[in-house]
């Protein structure tokens, strides 16, 4: 054999051997995601953060098909996106029927009432989801869902019931308090600007409440200090628009304290961009108070600082199969977390970003059925 025929041989056995081992990758089962170390809240329902660390171990198959209606608040970004994903790929992992409604933002509460009504007087459904767009805007669909005895369970967003029969959420206090405990620690190695410009995202919605009293928690013995808050729906355009308002309606003197822009994954991600074009990247410093894959390319870039995850794709297959446990009336823990992590370039590469972002090309699913 000469040697260019040898070369064009060896050529050829490596990309097949290339191509075999892209095809045993890309058809090797997911890693399973349990057993997994939650917080179980005790008592349930009650944010007196007593909790004890216990062993999740969900089913390995539903006895039968039971018809499960989800209802969350949108689809505008990649955190519900991740919980899309979740909830799908347990129902089909499982074995449920999923039918998903999205009410299209936070300011379309009537928008979300309806599609739970439609959930409730649906003869097949046999219990319903609900990652509520506001607290306390919920509780005559609850009451109606309960009457006619269908289990409802919370999913990360929180509802202001006593009529809900789980709840599968981590508490946003956590999340912003964590955040703002990291901040201070890093703002103490900084002789910076102080001052912090904060997005918690829209007001009247139960996480977003509770995540800013954790945030304002945590600064509260600092040195830094809220200079503006910004309330708005999570969309890409309403946080870009507030944070230029607050660049170029404040004033100089009040922009230049601001030392860290600090909101919903979804500022962070309009952050990096908007101060790159001003030249404020290397004055001004993002973070984030939950996670996403723009924060996560942000923070492997270096132009976002650090965000904690309250691991969506996690809590939505645990509340799958926490529904499931209660129609087929096995035993439940009736509220449970996966814990919250703060991801910056220290941890990011040792932590499972499964855990939080839905698949790359993942794209919105509505229904799961046989």
């Amino acid at each position: 054999m000469n040697e260019a025929l040898s070369l064009k041989v060896r050529t050829f056995t490596a990309l097949c051997s290339l191509v075999v081992l892209l095809i045993v990758a890309n058809s090797a089962p997911a890693a399973q995601w349990y057993p997994l170390e939650v917080e179980n809240w005790t008592p349930p329902f009650v944010d007196s953060r007593q909790r004890e660390l216990v062993t999740y171990v969900p089913l390995d198959a539903a006895a039968q098909r039971w018809n499960i209606c989800v209802s969350i608040p949108h689809l505008k970004d990649d955190y519900w996106l991740a919980v899309n994903y979740g909830l799908v790929n347990e129902a089909k992992r499982i074995g449920v029927n999923l039918a998903i409604y999205e009410a299209g933002g936070y300011e379309n509460l009537d928008v979300q009432r309806k599609q739970i009504d439609d959930c409730v007087a649906d003869p097949s459904v046999e219990g319903i989801i609900i990652s509520a767009i506001a607290a306390d805007g919920l509780a005559e669909q609850i009451s109606a869902a309960r009457a006619r005895g269908l289990p409802v369970l919370d999913l990360i967003n929180g509802i202001n019931s006593a009529d809900i029969t789980a709840r599968n959420a981590v508490d946003y206090y956590d999340m912003g308090y964590s955040i703002g405990e990291y901040l201070v620690a890093a703002s103490e190695e900084s002789d910076g600007a102080t001052g912090v410009a904060w997005f918690p995202g829209p007001e009247g919605a139960g996480w977003v409440a509770a995540g800013d009293k954790g945030f304002r928690a945590a600064l509260a013995n600092s040195k830094l200090e809220i200079l503006v808050t910004g309330w708005g729906d999570t969309s890409r355009a309403e946080q870009s628009r507030q944070l230029r308002t607050v660049l170029d309606d404040m004033g100089d003197t009040i922009v230049n304290q601001i030392g860290y822009v600090v909101g919903t994954a979804v500022t962070a991600e309009a952050a990096t961009s908007i101060l790159r074009s001003r030249g404020l990247t290397n004055r001004v410093s993002v973070l984030s108070y939950y996670y996403g894959p723009g924060v996560h390319m942000g923070i492997r870039r270096r132009s976002i600082l650090a965000s904690p995850t309250d691991s969506p794709v996690l809590q939505s297959r645990i509340a799958v199969d926490t529904m499931t446990r209660i129609l087929e009336q096995a035993p439940y823990f009736k509220h449970v977390s996966p814990q919250v992590i703060v991801v910056d370039q220290a941890n990011m590469r040792q932590w499972d970003s499964s855990t939080s972002l839905a698949p790359r090309g993942f794209r919105a699913i509505f229904s799961v059925e046989e």
